[in-house]
């Protein structure tokens, strides 16, 4: 009959559904005005460039030393802000740069290239978002330019909690309206930077059980100088990558009415953004690192000899890298798409999330052919690589696992059974 064996029927039962039209839908960039150039960006160029210059002051001995002593990299960050970097998602009517995720992108790129971290500081990118959209103008009048010239660091995000991880909905810290104030109880795990910021954007529940599961959540931004005198404690994780993270503790902390950011009840909505944000900001980042070690490894391969010949001679050597660059280019393709449809303000949680799966898993497999390339000298300090290499793996996991990010895709990408 020259019909496909699997579709047809036997005993009166269909062995698989016949498909006269696609079931998964691709969104397509033409859908939108929106398009990934491949000709250098004039703006972008000049922002490696500097950027390269500035990390340049900040070379693996400076890293190398912190790491050692497990301190966190004030001047290297002062040196981010006296730039204006990390005021450059600010409209430029509060002291900020009035630039796009798609430039703040290009900064955490060229820093994780160049061997530093951004993690000592993204945080005051991918937050911004929340006080840009939903703050109300006194807040934004308040801190938005105390925050552009350095005088405030927004650096903390109070999301994770021990009980919940990335169960949000279930996180357990309860904000409690009582006059003027909230009173806020609970705990707070893997915040970084919470020694080094003035301000915390912070997730609490406002809800009960009357109150629809998906209203639960409210966001203030905490004055953290003042919560510190009235009950909130801060205890620095010593962890595997000097990450400055810590668990942070609420008992009966008092903050006005005015830390609340938009509605109350509609803080789970206003942080989505904020995590697709983040997702693509990281998602840069691992496209950093892996431009990293796969420089560190063609430089190496192409100096180092053996046996009378340089070791990148060899196609176990070559192809692991070849690989590495291939898998690097189409992730970051992936994280310019994404960046263009969250600056354009289209709903990218799809592509934000695919970006930082891709972008993590390139710079994971760049970071273990980069060992390979080096052997034994890949595991001394002074090459960076095993600092770099440790750096990397973190991005499998946070802010949100690959296997999270997979289910996801699964579930409301491609319309299959909720597995959890």
């Amino acid at each position: 009959t020259g019909r496909n064996v699997l579709s047809a029927s036997k005993h009166g039962e269909k062995w698989l559904p016949a498909m006269s039209k696609p079931i998964c839908k691709f969104r397509e960039l033409s859908s939108y005005s929106i398009t990934i150039s491949t000709d250098r960006n004039e703006v972008h160029e000049e922002i490696r460039s500097s950027i390269q210059s500035l990390c340049a002051q900040f070379p693996g001995q400076y890293w190398q030393k912190l790491d050692k002593e497990v301190k966190y990299p004030t001047e290297f960050v002062q040196a981010l802000t006296e730039s204006g970097y990390l005021s450059l998602l600010i409209p430029e009517e509060y002291g900020g740069s009035g630039l796009g995720l798609k430039e703040a992108c290009v900064v955490l790129e060229e820093i994780h290239r160049s061997g530093c971290n951004g993690g000592a500081a993204h945080a005051q990118m991918y937050t911004m978002g929340t006080i840009l959209k939903h703050g109300s103008e006194n807040q934004k009048k308040e801190f938005l330019p105390k925050i552009a010239s350095g005088e405030l660091r927004l650096q903390a995000f109070g999301v994770s909690e021990p009980n919940s991880g990335t169960d949000t909905l279930s996180l357990e810290t309860v904000a409690v309206k009582d006059g003027d104030s909230y009173v806020i109880n609970g705990k707070k795990i893997w915040t970084s930077r919470a020694e080094h910021s003035d301000l915390m954007l912070l997730l609490a529940k406002t809800g009960n059980s009357d109150t629809p599961r998906k209203n639960w959540l409210s966001t203030f931004l905490v004055d953290m100088n003042e919560a510190k005198k009235s009950g909130m404690e801060i205890h620095p994780i010593d962890c595997l990558v000097n990450h400055s993270t810590c668990q942070v503790f609420f008992d009966n902390v008092r903050i006005p009415e005015s830390a609340l950011i938009g509605a109350e009840g509609d803080g789970f909505k206003y942080i989505l953004s904020s995590m697709n944000a983040e997702r693509i900001l990281i998602a840069s980042e691992c496209i950093g690192d892996a431009k990293f070690f796969i420089d560190r490894a063609t430089a190496y391969a192409n100096e180092r000899t053996v046996f009378g010949r340089p070791i990148g001679q060899n196609q176990g050597i070559q192809f692991p890298i070849a690989e590495a660059y291939a898998q690097t280019e189409a992730a970051s393709l992936m994280v310019q798409k994404a960046a263009s449809l969250f600056q354009e303000g289209v709903n990218c949680g799809e592509e934000a999330n695919m970006a930082k799966y891709l972008a993590s898993e390139a710079s994971w497999k760049a970071a273990d052919m980069c060992m390979q390339t080096h052997g034994g000298f890949a595991f001394a300090k002074e090459y960076d690589i095993e600092r770099k290499w440790r750096e990397a793996r973190l991005y499998r996991i946070a802010p949100i696992s690959s296997n999270l990010i997979l289910s996801f895709v699964a579930e409301k990408v491609l319309g299959l059974p909720r597995s959890y």
